[in-house]
């Protein structure tokens, strides 16, 4: 099992920046791909970023492309967020998730493991 600590979540202007971190328990971190998700008030989690075991490979929804960037960094077990030129409509709870295997990385329910999520909120 891993546990997940979401941190880095606030309050930032519309343009701006913020970078999530999610730190994870347990001495087998890169065995497994992390995965950013989000939730809007009133709406679905859905999928943001994604990155495989390695690091080598990225996923990305269509309307983050060019503005997140999802890293990590296994030696500390901690997986990270940059996101940049902020909207009003990234505003969300933030989580991170882990998963073993290698398929279906943007599928929500493939990812047993989650953090308790983080706060962003991007005013206009």
């Amino acid at each position: 099992q891993v546990q997940l600590v979401e941190s880095g979540g606030g309050l930032v202007q519309a343009g701006g920046s913020l970078r999530l971190s999610c730190a994870a328990s347990g001495r087998t971190f890169s065995s497994y791909a992390m995965g950013w998700f989000r939730q809007a008030p009133g709406k679905e989690r859905e999928f943001v970023a994604a990155i495989t075991r390695s690091g080598i490979s990225t996923y990305y929804v269509e309307s983050v492309k060019g503005r997140f960037a999802i890293s990590r960094d296994n030696a500390k077990n901690t997986v990270y967020l940059q996101m940049g030129s902020l909207k009003p409509e990234d505003t969300a709870v933030y989580y991170c998730a882990a998963r073993l295997g290698s398929t279906s990385y943007t599928r929500l329910n493939e990812y047993p493991y989650w953090g308790q999520g983080t706060q962003v909120t991007v005013s206009s």
